[in-house]
């Protein structure tokens, strides 16, 4: 396996390709970062990017409200993301996620498959909106919601992220139709038949604080 380019996507707005340094730049407005990588959608149309998401310290803090996330202006399919992320240490920790593949109309919740991030749940596959996973059956599950439609989600294998205020690390690593996620070094589930394979990345807002840093996306070459 090779990485045909490598993006640093939070805190940086440069692409690296042929395994070149990562240098890191901020810019004072988040819709400037990477070249205006980010997005912004919000259940309230009358949100600003910069009410919800913040620069502070070298880490991108998100107020969790209202409702929404951050996505990749590309889409993209065959690719190692890397991210950090925390709960403030003064405060419960709540719900986020991260969603790849994301196609479709912007709404809460797109369909996308979700690397869930929730307290006591980080590690949990959730196929949103009719998105197709397969996992095994003693952990999957289907149903559908008046709300969200069509709900698939695979349980995580174990419990390995961290207390409130330490930092944990997400390894997403998409290759064709399969999807592995790797929690603080260990692998926590894997899901097959993935569909679509390709799309958007998000980060979301979803009613709790919550930091990201060291977000990295390293797209592969299968060839």
């Amino acid at each position: 396996m090779k990485y045909l380019s490598y993006l640093p996507l939070a805190l940086s707005i440069f692409l690296c390709v042929g395994g070149c340094s990562v240098e890191k730049s901020y810019h004072g407005d988040l819709t400037k970062l990477n070249g205006g990588f980010w997005e912004f959608y919000s259940s309230e149309s009358s949100a600003r990017m910069q009410d919800v998401w913040k620069i502070e310290d070298e880490v991108l803090v998100c107020s969790g409200s209202p409702l929404g996330y951050i996505y990749s202006n590309g889409e993209y399919d065959d690719f190692v993301l890397k991210l950090e992320w925390r709960w403030p240490a003064d405060k419960e920790p709540g719900k986020g996620g991260v969603l790849i593949h994301t196609a479709g109309e912007h709404k809460i919740w797109p369909k996308s498959l979700e690397a869930q991030i929730n307290a006591g749940d980080a590690g949990d596959f959730w196929g949103l909106d009719g998105y197709e996973l397969s996992g095994p059956a003693d952990r999957t599950r289907s149903f559908d919601n008046e709300k969200f439609g069509k709900l698939t989600n695979v349980k995580k294998t174990r419990a390995v992220e961290k207390s409130a205020g330490e930092w944990n690390t997400y390894e997403i690593i998409a290759e064709g139709d399969t999807v592995t996620l790797v929690i603080n070094g260990t692998v926590v589930n894997k899901a097959t038949g993935c569909v679509p394979k390709r799309g958007r990345i998000c980060l979301t807002s979803e009613g709790s604080e919550i930091h990201f840093r060291n977000v990295e996306l390293m797209l592969l070459d299968r060839r």
